[in-house]
């Protein structure tokens, strides 16, 4: 097992749950990326560019799928949280029910499309 996965498994309930969702969801939206584990946290890379990244906030209790909001992605703006962060935009559930599986694929797709080409983390 990577460290990747084993960041997921390590982590309570719900919020591995929703991780495991999470990563289906971004496997079967974009099946050519691939999940590495840089910065303690897992990264899904395509083109050797970075997609996303999750992360569990388990003193706040909440789970981030954090995309690089680059010039071009401007999906969602109204849901996506930024938080003193200048670069970086989430998802943030706090339980699995707040999944919007149609909203995350399309940023998925927006960060697809406006990644970056060549960019190496």
């Amino acid at each position: 097992m990577n460290p990747a996965e084993e960041y997921i498994l390590r982590q309570q309930e719900p919020s591995r749950s929703m991780l495991l969702e999470v990563q289906v969801l971004i496997e079967q939206t974009l099946p050519e990326c691939e999940m590495l584990y840089k910065w303690r946290l897992p990264i899904f890379y395509s083109e050797d560019c970075p997609i996303c990244y999750l992360n569990v906030n388990a003193k706040k209790g909440f789970v981030d799928v954090c995309f690089w909001a680059r010039k071009d992605f401007n999906i969602h703006m109204d849901i996506l949280v930024s938080e003193k962060r200048k670069f970086v935009k989430s998802l943030r559930y706090f339980k699995p029910e707040d999944i919007d599986g149609k909203v995350l694929i399309e940023c998925l797709e927006e960060a697809n499309k406006t990644k970056k080409k060549g960019y190496t983390s």
